[in-house]
C-alpha cells in the first residue's frame, strides 16, 4: 500500500492535500450546504440567487433545492426584484440571522483548531505558498481553483 515515509516529496504533497480537502469537506458539508449559505448572506446582506449560485460554483438546481429548504424551514426569505421580476433576491429572516451566527461562530472556531499547529507566520507563509500553487494550477487547470478563494 501507500508508504507514505519512503515517498517522494510530490507524491507526500499530494497525499496531504487529498487528506486536507477530505477533513475540510466533511467539516464544511459541501459548498452549497445550508451552513455555508447563511453565513455568505449574514456576511454579505442580501444576494441575488444567480450571485449567490455563482458563489457557491453550484449548479442552479442544486441550489434551488437549498434554497427551497431553508425558506420552508423560515431561516431565508425570497423576494423579486422590481425592476426584473426572473431576478430574485435571498435574505435572511431573523431566525436565520440567528442560525446563520451560529453557524459562523462554529466555522470560526474550527478554523482556529484547525490552524492551532502553525504560529502567525508558519500560516502566512503557508499562504503564500499555497496562493502561488493556486495560480499556477488555475494558469494550467482553467480556473477551477478559484472557488477557494471566495470560500466563506
Amino acid at each position: 500500500m501507500f508508504d507514505y515515509e519512503h515517498s517522494d516529496v510530490g507524491s507526500r504533497l499530494m497525499h496531504n492535500f487529498w487528506g486536507i480537502t477530505h477533513i475540510l469537506h466533511q467539516l464544511s458539508d459541501g459548498r452549497g450546504s445550508q451552513k455555508r449559505i447563511l453565513t455568505i448572506l449574514l456576511r454579505h446582506g442580501p444576494v441575488t440567487q444567480s450571485a449567490l449560485t455563482e458563489h457557491l460554483g453550484i449548479q442552479p438546481g442544486s441550489a434551488s433545492e437549498v434554497l427551497s429548504k431553508l425558506e420552508s424551514a423560515g431561516l431565508i426569505f425570497k423576494s423579486d426584484s422590481p425592476a426584473d421580476r426572473r431576478t430574485v433576491t435571498i435574505d435572511l429572516t431573523d431566525s436565520g440571522r440567528a442560525k446563520a451566527a451560529l453557524a459562523l461562530s462554529e466555522r470560526e472556531r474550527l478554523k482556529s483548531e484547525l490552524l492551532a499547529p502553525l504560529s502567525c507566520e508558519e500560516q502566512t507563509a503557508l499562504l503564500a505558498l499555497l496562493e502561488k500553487v493556486t495560480e499556477n494550477w488555475n494558469r494550467r487547470y482553467g480556473g477551477q481553483g478559484e472557488r477557494g478563494k471566495q470560500q466563506e
